[in-house]
């Protein structure tokens, strides 16, 4: 039984015989391994075109910045589940993907909508404050969620996106998008009425989307950088395991409150 809308069967990603493995029309063994590099595999995969020189130093920078926070809650619940389960490598990676959404890592897919928000409010006016003022006036009136700024750590300044933002200009990657991250920063200060930090959700998703990588594709940054830095994480766990500590550390932390009466 079919369920939903069917689409074309065809793929242009991938295919396979005996002898050959093409990727996006590129032979895997003679064009991509020894000849490219792991990040221009994945935007290759991601674009179905290989990065230019600034694309692919942008999406290694972008990795590199998202790739580690230390013992964020998706990093505690991949070590226990590896505590758990010490033959399962693939479960305790699963289990600190699984807990990356609009609070850790998913901002910057919110971000990235954000910033085409903008632009589209800029379609008559052309003017870029004005449309920045517009969207952050709209979402502090309506209590909507401001992706892309604000950090619990990060205060006043977020130190990551202040250097991806400094490189995009120094390299001249800076474009349309992040002169809105920009205009949005003082837009955010004066509806707020206090300076909100800057984010490197917010910083990522302008650079990309100057780079021309799809919006609905920003999400897969984090998710590959931090799957990474998940790696790291379970293989310290291996070798010095805090799974256990951590587990009973929260029991310890939390006190039980009985119910005044049951059900």
């Amino acid at each position: 039984m079919l369920i939903g809308k069917a689409g074309t069967a065809t793929t242009s990603l991938c295919t396979a015989d005996a002898e050959t493995i093409t990727v996006r029309g590129y032979d895997l063994c003679t064009e991509l391994m020894g000849q490219k590099t792991f990040t221009d595999f994945f935007y290759l995969s991601v674009t179905g075109v290989l990065p230019s020189d600034q694309q692919r130093y942008f999406i290694d920078l972008l990795l590199i910045s998202i790739a580690e926070h230390g013992l964020t809650p998706n990093a505690q619940a991949a070590r226990m589940t590896l505590a758990s389960g010490p033959d399962a490598l693939q479960a305790a990676l699963a289990a600190g993907i699984l807990g990356c959404g609009s609070v850790i890592l998913g901002a910057a897919e919110d971000a990235g909508y954000l910033l085409v928000k903008v632009r589209e409010n800029m379609a008559d006016s052309n003017d870029l404050e004005a449309a920045s003022r517009r969207v952050a006036n709209e979402i502090r009136a309506n209590r909507g969620k401001l992706a892309g700024f604000g950090h619990p750590l990060h205060r006043p300044l977020d130190p990551r996106a202040e250097r991806i933002l400094a490189l995009a200009r120094e390299k001249g990657a800076a474009g349309a998008h992040c002169a809105i991250a920009e205009a949005l920063r003082e837009a955010v200060t004066e509806a707020w009425g206090k300076p909100l930090t800057l984010n490197v959700s917010l910083a990522i998703a302008a650079v990309l989307l100057d780079l021309g990588f799809p919006v609905r594709m920003i999400k897969a940054i984090p998710l590959l950088a931090r799957t990474a830095g998940l790696l790291g994480h379970l293989a310290e766990e291996q070798e010095t395991p805090i799974g256990f500590l951590m587990a009973a550390s929260a029991e310890d932390a939390i006190t039980y409150t009985p119910q005044e009466q049951r059900a």
